[in-house]
């Protein structure tokens, strides 16, 4: 068996990467990962440089690979390990360079390890994490996992397991939106319908557009929008403008844009990604401050849409204690590390016990916070 690295997907065919996938999810696309590259929102420069694998046999056929990129931060993943990298400058051990298998700045749940079969899946992993110490990198880390990385990692020596919580809204085969609502307690269905109606007291109105129905001028507004949330704290946004462009061309279907208007100008918008089970919330923008207009425009906007094509489930990003009043509920995350200093793996795995007990208490909790009706 042979491990190949690609220092960019532009050296694999789409159709070679794509048919490794075993769900239309389309954040492991090829046009998805590609368009990320090509627009230079990952790079050297980003500190994201792509370092794809591919396990091949003898006569060349390719089993199985895996998105990943050599890291010198740990800014963009939403899985943190920033107190781990802390721990090592002040023991004088080197955490960065890393080896990441994430999709960039998107926290969603979907395939890491992209193979037909476990077992070659596991001699990728075992290749891999044998590799580490010749190209200089500390450990290999693999974020938001599905049940197939699951199960090929879980009791593989060596890595550790750690637990994430988000909130995630589930369709119970709601008619429409009001069907929903009355899914709800009476103190929250009316705390529902009182944002809604202080959103539509401002004048605003909603249109919603697929990919191929913005035109360039428009994507220049939802970009401005999408950096602006960044602008306000400070910070660089992760993505550029070009990407916007070439998600758009490569994969206008899986596309969903709702703009927010005013008197029939646009003053906000959230970027949402489709596939035939799940809506996926990724990107929001306001270029003014209006009223309860984030919960109308990433929430409720998105409840109506995924219930109106029958959609299952709505993953609405990370974080976000605010999603549970809201209906959204918690749900595991799963993340796996692979750290070659024995020392920092002993302290990490202690540490580690510890916060997925901590995740698991803080899951059964929030249930508790949930807005639906008992009995």
């Amino acid at each position: 068996m042979t491990i190949q690295t690609l220092p960019s997907l532009a050296l694999i065919a789409a159709h070679d990467w794509d048919r490794l996938l075993p769900d239309g999810q389309p954040f492991l696309r090829h046009a998805f990962l590609a368009a990320l590259e090509d627009s230079g929102s990952v790079g050297a420069r980003s500190g994201w440089q792509p370092a794809h694998r591919l396990l091949r046999d003898a006569d060349g056929r390719l089993l199985a690979a895996m998105p990943a990129y050599v890291k010198s931060h740990s800014r963009g993943e939403y899985v943190f390990d920033w107190s781990w990298a802390d721990a090592c400058q002040r023991a004088g051990i080197a955490y960065y360079p890393k080896l990441l298998a994430a999709v960039p700045f998107s926290p969603v749940t979907g395939a890491r390890l992209l193979a037909q079969e476990t077992a070659g899946a596991g001699q990728l992993l075992d290749g891999l994490a044998e590799g580490l110490a010749g190209e200089g990198l500390s450990g290999l880390h693999v974020n938001f996992t599905d049940a197939f990385a699951d199960g090929v990692l879980a009791g593989r020596a060596g890595w550790l397991e750690r637990l994430g919580c988000q909130f995630h809204w589930i369709n119970r085969g709601y008619r429409d939106f009001q069907d929903f609502l009355e899914a709800l307690s009476s103190r929250k269905r009316k705390q529902m319908r009182k944002e809604r109606e202080q959103v539509a007291g401002q004048g605003i109105a909603f249109d919603w557009r697929m990919g191929g129905q913005l035109n360039e001028a428009e994507w220049d507004f939802v970009y401005a929008c999408y950096a602006n949330t960044y602008a306000v704290r400070g910070q660089r946004p992760y993505l550029t403008r070009a990407f916007f462009s070439l998600l758009a061309e490569r994969m206008p279907a899986s596309i969903r844009v709702v703009l927010a208007l005013q008197a029939g100008r646009p003053v906000a918008m959230a970027l949402f990604l489709v596939d035939g089970q799940c809506l996926y919330g990724r990107y929001w923008g306001c270029l003014a401050d209006f009223d309860r207009l984030h919960f109308e425009t990433c929430f409720y906007q998105g409840l109506e849409l995924a219930i109106g094509q029958g959609l299952g489930r709505f993953d609405a990003g990370a974080q976000g204690e605010h999603k549970l009043i809201r209906g959204f509920e918690p749900v595991l995350t799963r993340s796996w590390h692979y750290l070659r200093h024995p020392g920092l793996r002993a302290a990490v795995a202690d540490f580690l016990e510890q916060e997925r007990a901590g995740v698991r208490a803080y899951l059964e909790a929030s249930r508790g916070l949930l807005p639906y009706r008992q009995g």
